[in-house]
């Protein structure tokens, strides 16, 4: 697994959101990093840019990369399959 080592302030303020716990850079500087991070944002995001930022996150919050948050979800998809419920009249 790769872990991130650089700033994680930059990262919270990427996604404006608190993600390695509560960070005070994120109160101070309301606005993404670098050289245009304070100036008007674009419009709306589209279905893949949400979706992509949602993996990065889990991405920095886990530590865990593509191929194995695919062996997560396999697993835990066959989890659910074997859990079924043995009351059909509940």
């Amino acid at each position: 697994m790769a872990r991130y080592t650089g700033p994680k302030s930059k990262i919270a303020r990427k996604f404006r959101e608190p993600i390695f716990g509560p960070d005070k850079a994120l109160d101070r500087k309301n606005y993404p990093p670098g050289q245009h991070g304070a100036s008007k944002r674009r419009g709306k995001q589209s279905e893949y840019a949400t979706q992509l930022q949602e993996k990065q996150k889990v991405k920095y919050t886990y530590g865990v990369l593509r191929s194995s948050s695919l062996i997560y979800s396999k697993k835990r998809q066959q989890e659910k399959v074997l859990q079924v419920p043995t009351c059909y009249n509940c």
